[in-house]
Parts: C-alpha cells; structure tokens; sequence
C-alpha cells in the first residue's frame, strides 16, 4: 500500500486537469449534513409516533432509517470530496444498494464455508469472507466501467461497504427484536448503536481496498497483484481486530474498556489509512488525465 504515484516530469504536468481549464473540480458541499440531519429528525419523529400510537407499522421505518442515515451520510461526504472524479450519482446509488446486496449475499453462502466456531480465528474468517464478498460487490458494479482511478475506487468501495454495512445492521435489529422477544427498546439501541459505529469499519475498510485495486488497474481489466493482497488482508484484519481485539482485553480491562479500546484503536487505524488513500488519489488526478467516459 505504498505511494506509486511516482515522480512527475513537465508533458505529464502540461498534461494535468489543472491546465486544463474546461474541467474544474468538484466544489465541496454540505448535502450530507443535511441528509444527517433531516434523517436524525425523521428517526426522532418516528420513534414519538410509535411510541405515542403503538402502530407497529412504524416500526420497519424506524429500523430502516436508524440503519441507513449514517451510511448514506457518510457516502454522501465523499461523493461531494470526490475532487475530479466523473462519479455520478446514480453508480454510487446503485454501488450502495445492488453492491451491498451482492455482498451480504455472497458472505451469506460464504460465511458457513468458511466460519466454524467462535474464537479469533472466526474473527480471521469473518473478516475474510466479508471483506472478499464486499470487494466482490465493487467489481459487479464496475465490470462494465473505467476502473484506472484510484478516487473512484474509494468511492465505490464506501458505498457497497455502507450499503452492507446498513443491510447487515437491518438484520441484527431484527435479530434483536426476536431474541428479546419484542422490546422495541433493545432493537432501537442495537441499531442507533451500530448506525453510529458504521463510519469505522465496513465502507472504511472497502473504501481502502478498492483504492488500492482501482489504482492497480488498467481500463481494459482489473488486476491482482502483490499491492492488492496485501491490502485485502490488511483491511481483513483490521475486521478481525474489530470483532476479536476486545476479547483478549476484557479479561485484564473488562468487557467496556475492552470494546472502547478497539473501536477507537481499530477506527483510528482505519480512518488514517483512508485519508492516506484520498490524499494519494486526490495527487495522481492532478498529474494524470480525467477519464474521458462519464459514469
């Protein structure tokens, strides 16, 4: 996961976006504050209706916006940091929902293949096949697409980790509602709790992932190399980590600590890499060409 933007010379600089006055970057905006806020309101006034009429055909609402805000927020500010990328909407939309589809239907065939018993070396396994079947969702949508921009491979690979992640989190509240035999309150708390945690693991690790993929690609094919491996299983076991670090650290920290120390550790590692990844595919769309089909 090296740098391999390389050194520029001056045809490469004359031939940089920059001078090119007819494409401009793309401005920052805020549409994902607003989707964060708008979709906290709506949460908030569902959870009153349900409450104060006990309609329990709130309730899928409820689960469905409290799983969806912060990862459609979170894509959403990306998508508007997407500096030069000809990205449109639609493909992030559609990487979201049919990537994330892909993805939690492939790990679900997958998962027992490969998972045996609870320990580290299922969290190894999770990770694994999670991380295989979300990467395995980014090239579903982008078979037919340019693929030689590393900025959009992070992009893609946020939204189908996002659209996972938000899918995956669907089904453990309705687990959750299940095994606590209908308490409203449980479910609320698996999925506000899960919701706000998304932003640390699956778009992040994806997002990483496919950046790396996406810059060692050419247009005609993807490509697997050494770079590649090594990324799938770096962000693998930042997922194992994230599944299995608390377990060794509950006995000497407790079960609390033990949870807040890896999310923030695991996090932290994870969010670093990303900037890292967006600053190197932000660098080589100003020293290489903008792809001329438009996405």
């Amino acid at each position: 996961m090296e740098d391999s933007s390389g050194m520029l010379d001056k045809e490469e600089m004359i031939d940089s976006p920059v001078k090119d006055q007819s494409f401009k970057p793309v401005t920052r905006g805020n549409a994902w504050l607003k989707v964060l806020t708008s979709a906290a309101a709506f949460y908030i006034l569902l959870l009153v209706a349900l409450l104060l009429t006990g309609n329990p055909n709130l309730f899928p609402s409820l689960v469905m916006v409290g799983s969806f805000t912060v990862p459609v927020a979170y894509v959403a500010f990306l998508y508007e940091r997407r500096h030069f990328s000809r990205l449109k909407m639609p493909t992030v939309s559609l990487a979201f929902l049919y990537g994330g589809l892909v993805s939690i239907i492939a790990t679900s065939f997958l998962g027992p293949l490969f998972v045996i018993q609870y320990d580290l070396g299922e969290a190894l396994a999770v990770g694994l096949v999670e991380e295989f079947a979300k990467i395995l969702g980014v090239l579903v949508i982008a078979r037919h697409k340019r693929h030689d921009s590393e900025m959009d491979g992070l992009i893609l690979g946020a939204a189908v980790g996002m659209g996972f992640a938000a899918l995956e989190s669907t089904g453990y509240a309705f687990t959750s509602f299940l095994m606590s035999s209908g308490d409203i309150s449980v479910t609320m708390e698996v999925t506000l709790f899960r919701g706000l945690l998304s932003p640390l693991g699956h778009g992040t690790w994806t997002a990483i992932l496919a950046s790396v993929l996406f810059r060692e690609s050419k247009d005609c094919c993807f490509r697997i190399n050494l770079q590649v491996i090594s990324a799938y299983l770096f962000v693998s076991i930042l997922h194992a980590m994230w599944n299995g670090l608390s377990l060794v650290l509950t006995p000497a920290i407790g079960l609390g600590l033990g949870a807040i120390t890896t999310w923030v550790v695991v996090g932290f590692i994870g969010l670093y890499v990303l900037l890292v990844r967006w600053r190197e595919a932000v660098r080589l769309q100003i020293v290489l060409p903008p792809a001329t089909e438009a996405k």
